[in-house]
């Protein structure tokens, strides 16, 4: 197993930019996306979550941890239609306008086909792929009417591409997320709006471990070139690459955040 990196300084990728970020409180990529996002110079940041203690908490946090002040918190649930123009709308009036959407809201679970109800089925959907897309969408149509352009990034998943066991519902979610991707893009080109997806294959943090048991997530971690999983700043380095003027000519497109060789 390669040794950890160092964590990279900001550059100040994002100075001047407003940011929207979607199940970030935590210790999962949202956070780590928010955090990266305050270190590379954005002026105001806003962060959603359900969990309405955890979501406090992380806002003083990021605060305290970044000193950027303007960091605020809304409840969203992206199933709800509702919370999410009331997430739009919050972020419009608290940002002076939202440069920069990072969809990182997703749901998974381990179940085999034969085993899996409709409920299981459609509530890995409704989160990870139809969330987005409500996201997406309020987002657009705000973006659009603003006409100053802005940025949409969107968190897939490797299994868009790959298959794994017990992974049906959360993988055609995530290649639902990567076409959706790729379709919405090419509609938001024309107003400025570029859209992209990362696809990472396997980041460790407190949420993944308690979803899935140890000895599989470091069968899946042996399997990076590498040898270990990524760090969730590392999956977040690229949605700030994604959201920053240097991929200004990139737009539908998936990068995988994955050194898996096997």
């Amino acid at each position: 197993m390669t040794q950890i990196p160092n964590y990279v300084p900001g550059h100040g990728l994002l100075k001047g930019k407003s940011v929207l970020i979607t199940a970030a409180a935590g210790a999962g990529i949202g956070y780590a996306a928010a955090q990266r996002a305050a270190e590379e110079g954005c002026r105001a940041l806003m962060i959603s979550d359900v969990h309405e203690k955890r979501l406090a908490e992380a806002v003083e946090r990021l605060k305290a941890d970044t000193g950027l002040e303007a960091v605020f918190g809304q409840l969203a649930d992206v199933t709800d239609e509702a919370q999410v123009q009331a997430l739009i709308a919050a972020a419009e009036d608290k940002l002076s306008g939202t440069d920069v959407l990072i969809n990182n809201a997703g749901l998974g679970g381990s179940k085999t086909v034969v085993e899996m109800t409709d409920e299981e089925w459609h509530k890995v959907l409704d989160v990870t792929l139809t969330g987005t897309f409500r996201m997406s969408r309020a987002m657009l149509r705000t973006m659009q009417a603003r006409g100053r352009g802005g940025v949409i990034v969107n968190n897939a998943s490797v299994l868009g591409w790959r298959a794994q066991k017990e992974q049906a519902h959360y993988a055609a979610a995530k290649a639902g997320v990567m076409a959706l991707t790729r379709c919405s893009a090419l509609e938001a080109a024309e107003f400025g709006v570029r859209i992209n997806a990362v696809a990472p294959s396997i980041a460790f943090h407190d949420f993944l471990k308690k979803s899935a048991p140890a000895e599989l997530l470091q069968q899946l971690a042996s399997r990076e070139a590498f040898g270990r999983a990524a760090e969730v700043w590392e999956v977040a380095n690229v949605m700030m690459f994604l959201a920053s003027d240097y991929s200004s000519y990139l737009t539908g497109e998936v990068i995988s955040t994955s050194s898996q060789h096997a």
